[in-house]
């Protein structure tokens, strides 16, 4: 349907959207499953779960329930300076034994950039507390994105947060590895293993006592998708270990399994000292997000009771609201078995794709996350026009330089998927030719 007459009602006037208002931006009025309903009488499969958020679907009963139990309960908020609420407890616990092993402390927060913030802190008073203040300095790689805060936005390696002005200092990027294999035609081990090198020769150039974190993607939306080698990780941590610099992953994105393992973490085989979660971590039912942190880092921190504490906080963190729906969230896919199907649905939404696309492009894909990748010889912005030719179609999904990015939500059916991955096809071979 394309709804006929619609008119942007006169608030527009005074709203300030995140992007400018095209032809295509439109007023969302409710959602089903992993259908979106809009003002103009359309209908859309969301193939983003909203922006990697809605991971349950616009209509999650177990996580809907729980918040509206919180809310009658008549705690919608409690005094941050002065305790906490059992549904922050209870969740902190959950994730805890979701995580890889180590991870034993969790501070809670509202969204990504706090996490990623909140990392960078605290791998500096760390460093501090632990006798060595020097330590200040983070690294993380170019081609990354890590939020639209301050500190990071100073962490996020690409040229278009320059409009910003100065950066946040004591930051220095590096060379991803698939940036080293696009580049100099290298085998994704041997990538790996130049761009491991380039982070310890950075430190050592740097000054191993001035570098108190290396912050990197499991799998980088800006980057294709495109999966390092694990041995890339391994080798990272094993430089990181030498020099005493923390190993942070920036799983925003791909924590609470999305990739088909609980946690990027758990797909490249190793365990960081702080995780960065958030997204769909309370199913997009409440901004939440969570920093993940593991016992050597939480040690020093932990008062004669075993107790940590860590601050500065925010207002909105562990809210009883919010907190009812992660601690929902959690059980929902722990106790639904959704492990299994995501990684079902992984190997059917690669054969699908596969054959949607033929030879007009490839997709890279971890668990339901998926890169679809188009050539672009003439610079025409390719996945800006596939995006809109999907939109077009009732289908939504994210234009990126190199294409366009889907992440299905993890009750999507393999029917859904299948209208979803041939909608893409044909927006491919439209654009392509």
């Amino acid at each position: 349907m394309t709804g006929e007459g619609f008119q942007w009602p006169p608030e527009t006037r005074s709203f300030c959207a995140e992007l400018p208002f095209t032809p295509r931006t439109t007023i969302f009025e409710r959602g089903k499953g992993i259908q979106l309903f809009d003002a103009r009488g359309r209908d859309y499969l969301d193939a983003l779960s909203g922006i990697f958020v809605a991971c349950f679907g616009y209509d999650c009963e177990p996580i809907i329930a729980a918040m509206t139990a919180q809310l009658r309960d008549g705690l919608a908020f409690q005094p941050p300076l002065h305790g906490t609420n059992h549904n922050a407890l209870r969740l902190a616990d959950a994730l805890v034994d979701l995580a890889p092993d180590g991870i034993t402390a969790v501070k809670l927060l509202s969204g990504g950039s706090e996490a990623v913030e909140a990392a960078i802190r605290l791998s500096r008073v760390y460093h501090a507390v632990t006798g060595k203040p020097s330590k200040q300095k983070i690294i993380s790689h170019y081609q990354s994105f890590h939020g639209a805060t301050y500190g990071s936005l100073g962490l996020t390696g690409h040229p278009g947060v320059k409009v910003f002005g100065a950066p946040m200092p004591d930051v220095v990027h590096t060379l991803p590895p698939e940036f080293l294999a696009q580049q100099w035609g290298l085998t994704a081990v041997e990538a790996g293993e130049r761009a491991a090198a380039l982070i310890e020769q950075t430190i050592e150039a740097e000054g191993p006592d001035h570098i108190a974190a290396l912050v990197v993607e499991t799998y980088s939306q800006l980057r294709e998708l495109a999966a390092p080698d694990p041995g890339y990780f391994a080798r990272i941590r094993e430089v990181c270990d030498r020099y005493d610099v923390l190993l942070v992953f920036d799983e925003i994105v791909t924590g609470f399994g999305r990739t088909g393992a609980n946690f990027g973490a758990d797909a490249v085989g190793v365990t960081p000292d702080l995780i960065c979660a958030g997204k769909g971590l309370s199913g997009g039912y409440a901004p939440l997000s969570a920093l993940l942190i593991h016992e050597r880092v939480a040690a020093p921190f932990r008062d004669g009771n075993g107790h940590m504490a860590f601050g500065t906080t925010h207002t909105f963190s562990g809210n009883p609201i919010a907190s009812a729906a992660g601690l929902a969230s959690v059980t929902h896919f722990t106790e639904g078995g959704f492990l299994p199907r995501i990684q079902d649905l992984s190997v059917h939404l690669r054969r699908s794709m596969d054959a949607a696309l033929g030879d007009k492009g490839t997709a890279n894909i971890a668990g339901l996350l998926c890169g679809v990748v188009v050539p672009d010889p003439d610079g025409r912005g390719v996945g800006d026009l596939v995006e809109a030719a999907c939109w077009e179609r009732g289908v939504i999904v994210r234009g990126m330089p190199y294409g366009v990015m889907l992440a299905p939500a993890f009750i999507t059916t393999t029917t859904q998927l299948d209208e979803i991955c041939a909608v893409v096809g044909d927006a491919v071979h439209e654009v392509v030719g």
